[in-house]
């Protein structure tokens, strides 16, 4: 029997737990593991299964010492087979709309808060079928998730540039998730928004202002030229391991009537923990004629693939397929982005 690749094992079983959203050391476990794997000679990892010697390699411990071991002998390890046993859909209903999808407009990478490389990341978009992804890594005030500055965001574009000759067809689109500052202005200078393809802004402070004060600020924000995509509007949490949180307070009205005048799309957001808006409010955005981004605020690659709690929502709410700007081609999506004004 043949052996397996244990990097792409561990790597699948990794996956397949970010997208369970079980805990993070669980999947950091296996995704070290891999790394550590990847960096060692195929003949030196086969000496040490033989010799019992894996968990000697810093970062390989019992669990992954046993599944690189299965995979050199040619067997699917036995963990993968319990994790594959039990995947199935995510959601019911959606899937014409998730088969729509063309991308994914709100990402993050280990620039930031994420826990995977940006090739990581997009080559797993590429093989769940996406034509492009679109990078948004935080901005600098959200200190806690490494916002990145202005000087590192531009080595990112740089990277994202080799980046893209490596990997095309498939397109990394450049953008960031934008802070909504107190006053309405975002958290990056003018002049780098304007060079990224998606800009996503969102409220992450101030989350309890009162709703006569955070209207004006989400409007102000929206009405920015550089605003694309309204990030999780109400910054809800209605599960997970930071707890839950309840709705932001604001005229919905007023803010997806600013969406609909500016051409600004209303995040679906498919974290399970978020599920953001609420239906209530995402059939209002709809009945406002609002455009829709489904998107998974994904943080792991194993996240990219939690676009059908979206979908499944965004069909409930009867979202027009046309109004959801990841249908649409890079190109279309990049043609608006650069004028509100035009759609597809």
């Amino acid at each position: 029997m043949s052996a397996r690749d244990p990097v792409a094992d561990l790597r699948r079983i990794a996956f397949l737990l970010e997208r369970a959203l079980e805990p993070t050391y669980r999947v950091r476990a296996f995704r070290t593991a891999a790394a550590r794997a990847e960096s060692v000679s195929h003949d030196e990892l086969l000496d040490r299964a033989l010799a019992e010697t894996l968990r000697e390699l810093p970062g390989i411990g019992e669990a992954t010492a046993r599944c690189i071991t299965e995979s050199l002998a040619g067997v699917v390890p036995a963990y993968l087979q319990r994790l594959e046993a039990s995947v199935g859909p995510l959601a019911d209903g959606g899937a014409e709309l998730r088969a729509a999808l063309r991308g994914d407009c709100h990402t993050h990478s280990d620039w930031s808060d994420g826990g995977s490389p940006i090739r990581e990341m997009a080559e797993t978009a590429r093989d769940l079928g996406h034509e492009y992804l679109v990078l948004t890594d935080h901005s600098p005030r959200l200190t806690v998730a490494r916002g990145l500055t202005a000087a590192r965001l531009e080595r990112q574009l740089d990277e994202v540039a080799a980046l893209n000759d490596d990997l095309e067809p498939f397109r990394i689109l450049t953008g960031i998730e934008v802070d909504i500052l107190d006053d309405g202005k975002l958290d990056q200078k003018s002049d780098l928004l304007a060079r990224l393809d998606l800009v996503v802004a969102s409220v992450h402070s101030g989350l309890r202002m009162p709703a006569d004060e955070m209207t004006p600020r989400m409007v102000a924000a929206i009405a920015n030229p550089h605003t694309d995509v309204l990030g999780h509007c109400t910054g809800r949490l209605i599960r997970g391991g930071r707890g839950t949180r309840p709705e932001s307070q604001f005229d919905a009205e007023i803010v997806f009537a600013a969406c609909e005048r500016f051409g600004v799309a209303v995040e679906v957001n498919s974290r399970p923990e978020r599920l953001d808006p609420p239906r209530r409010l995402l059939r209002m955005a709809v009945e406002t004629g609002c455009l829709v981004s489904i998107d998974t605020d994904a943080h792991a690659p194993g996240q990219l693939d939690w676009q059908p709690y979206g979908c499944a929502r965004a069909e409930e709410c009867e979202v027009p397929v046309e109004t959801i700007v990841n249908t649409w081609t890079a190109d279309q999506l990049l043609a608006w982005t650069a004028d509100h004004g035009v759609r597809p």
